[in-house]
């Protein structure tokens, strides 16, 4: 019954795990393939949820440093620009 885009594989489970998926298969009216199949697609999300956050944690700490480089520049700026403008102020008085 398994199409051409499915291949089946052999997963040795402890039987306690087994036990334990075979009592939520009964409840909730599936087999162990259906199980199977969606406890790894959730897996799966949820490794790529992970890795992005991991991801995006490190891309904040990246911009972070270079934000505060940037931030220490502009006010570097900021100060030469006011002492040049009090300095002319001053030869003005």
């Amino acid at each position: 019954m398994a199409n051409s885009n499915q291949k089946k594989i052999l997963v040795s489970l402890p039987n306690s795990l087994l036990q334990e998926i075979d009592r939520i298969i009964e409840v909730e009216n599936k087999n162990r393939s259906e199980f199977i199949k969606e406890a790894m697609k959730l897996y799966l999300r949820e490794k790529r949820k992970v890795e992005t956050r991991e991801t995006m944690i490190k891309g904040y700490r990246e911009m972070g440093v270079i934000n505060l480089a940037l931030a220490e520049m502009g006010l570097s700026m900021d100060v030469s620009s006011l002492e040049g403008y009090e300095g002319k102020m001053a030869e003005g008085e």
